[in-house]
């Protein structure tokens, strides 16, 4: 997340990781937003970009964490972490003023942790709680064609954005489109099946 769009401030299980929005079953799906897609290469398990290690906290190991998870803790659910494709348990973080700081597992000294400084955080897609019926990870719709309801196809889903009031698609195509992820009154329907979301838009715009 990232949908209920679920990213990546895409998320759910209510109580581990990111539910970016706890919609009302009576309310419409908004993507979430966990995360967004690191692209595998075939037979690779897809994985998500959950932040980035932002510098060292002191002495002992300790890093600086950038979280892209709503709440930002919530990244602390998840483990373990994979930087550089390398796997790291986390064993011990909290909340340290507007961000994190973490200590992983046999970690103890600064020039460990600076070695860390920089990579992206990673996860396994499938180390993610599955989502509601109405609710979609992010990266789980970054990639999908979009066509109209006349079949005219736009493009395909490069990635999401928040603007606070609602998600947005990137679509790429002949040209690039903002289409708000604005359920029943834009999008239409989500086919993961047919790899393709249906949008209500005007091809002009």
């Amino acid at each position: 997340m990232m949908l209920a769009c679920i990213g990546f401030r895409i998320d759910l299980v209510f109580s581990p990781p990111e539910v970016q929005d706890m919609l009302n079953p009576r309310q419409p799906p908004k993507p979430s937003q966990l995360g967004y897609s690191d692209m595998p290469s075939i037979n690779q398990r897809k994985r998500i970009v959950l932040g980035r290690i932002s510098g060292v906290y002191g002495v002992r190991g300790w890093l600086r964490i950038f979280s892209e998870t709503v709440p930002i803790d919530n990244i602390l659910s998840y483990s373990p972490w994979l930087l550089n494709d390398e796997p790291y348990t986390v064993a011990e973080g909290r909340k340290h003023g507007k961000g994190l700081v973490v200590r992983l597992a046999g970690h103890g000294d600064r020039d460990q942790a600076a070695a860390l400084v920089g990579q992206r955080i990673l996860v396994y897609r499938d180390q993610l709680p599955p989502p509601r019926p109405d609710e979609f990870y992010w990266a789980d719709l970054e990639g999908l064609s979009v066509e109209t309801l006349d079949k005219t196809l736009l493009g395909r889903v490069s990635h999401l954005f928040d603007t606070g009031a609602n998600d947005v698609l990137v679509v790429i195509g002949e040209r690039e489109r903002l289409v708000p992820f604005l359920w029943d009154s834009v999008v239409k329907d989500v086919d993961f099946d047919a790899g393709r979301i249906q949008v209500d838009w005007d091809p002009e715009f």
